[in-house]
């Protein structure tokens, strides 16, 4: 026998060998020459495995067997028809079952694929989802002592950091939340319905859904300046029951004191000089000295210290830079009874 090299004629070979020896004739010496071409080449084996399957599965083995009914193959020899006709009957057979079969197998697991591998996209995009969805950008951020940082948050909004100041963000899909830990900020607010922007300070929440305004944080106390938009003022809930919201249109100043809110309505512009301190300037209208003495060393780190009340109830007013507390310090010694002693780390302040 010549051994083959090309598949197609590998497996002609092996209907060859399967007709063969599903006949009468088969002998011992044939059994050794099968045995010899399936070691020849690895493919030999498995296209005789192959074809045997494929031939003992055929629906139309029954019509060939000539009327077997039993479970499995005829028996050999069962076939009457020359060996050179069941090879071709085989060939048939197999050539067309594999066809078929490999229809039906793709029709049957096509669906059952598609779904398998439908429901790895869905669960793969409800966990992407669900993640974004839940998912909070959590940041902190701060600004020194004498330091004014503008800070770009991650939903396209802007905040300005006071000196001195704490703030903790977190973003998520939902909401938009600002806890003022310390300090005074002006939040820049991106517009986003469907996220509002709240900052809260002790239990009040200012929520905005696109606008410009500060909040301020003194130890309890709270104050709200709104420059643009509308902000509402949700106060702390009181014994289990909401507490009434304002609502503060632009050029609104919310005070909170003690658990009361006063709100005043200043102007745009008036309310906006109260922020002057982004741009270097502390702005006091009547303002007992105690507490402009309080706004600069927010700004500082050489204090000044009132000496006695008498002092500290001094009115003034004006424009003052916040960086230059020793021009401040000679404005008041030359209109204000006020004398000053400088040290490396403060001035103090006292009445004469």
């Amino acid at each position: 026998m010549m051994f083959s090299t090309t598949q197609t004629d590998i497996e002609a070979r092996a209907a060859d060998w399967l007709a063969q020896r599903d006949s009468a004739q088969w002998s011992a010496a044939d059994a050794q020459a099968l045995e010899a071409w399936l070691t020849a080449d690895t493919r030999h084996r498995v296209a005789l495995l192959r074809l045997q399957a494929h031939w003992q599965q055929a629906d139309r083995l029954q019509a060939l067997g000539a009327g077997w009914t039993q479970s499995g193959p005829p028996p050999r020899g069962f076939w009457q028809t020359p060996a050179g006709s069941r090879r071709e009957q085989m060939l048939h057979a197999v050539l067309h079952r594999p066809a078929t079969r490999q229809s039906r197998t793709r029709n049957r697991l096509h669906p059952v694929a598609s779904m398998a591998v439908l429901a790895g996209c869905c669960a793969v995009l409800v966990s992407w989802a669900w993640r974004n969805y839940t998912h909070v950008d959590a940041t902190s951020y701060r600004s020194a002592v004498g330091e004014i940082r503008t800070q770009a948050l991650h939903d396209g909004s802007h905040a300005i950091l006071a000196s001195n100041t704490r703030i903790d963000v977190q973003l998520a899909r939902a909401h938009r939340d600002v806890a003022l830990v310390q300090g005074e900020a002006i939040f820049e607010v991106a517009k986003d319905p469907q996220r509002p922007f709240a900052v809260a300070v002790g239990g009040y929440r200012a929520v905005a859904v696109g606008t410009r305004f500060s909040v301020r944080r003194d130890q309890n106390d709270l104050r709200v300046v709104v420059t643009e938009g509308t902000v509402r003022l949700d106060a702390p809930s009181t014994d289990g029951h909401s507490s009434p919201s304002s609502l503060l249109p632009a050029g609104s100043v919310a005070l909170v004191h003690d658990g009361s809110v006063l709100v005043r309505s200043l102007g745009v512009a008036d309310a906006g000089q109260l922020l002057g301190w982004r741009d270097g300037w502390l702005v006091f209208r009547d303002t007992p000295l105690q507490d402009a003495v309080a706004e600069f060393n927010r700004y500082n780190t050489r204090k000044l210290r009132i000496a006695d009340a008498e002092a500290g109830a001094l009115r003034i007013g004006g424009s003052f830079r916040w960086d230059n507390e020793e021009t401040f310090v000679r404005l008041l010694e030359a209109g204000f009874p006020v004398r000053a002693a400088a040290t490396p780390t403060q001035i103090t302040l006292s009445s004469r």
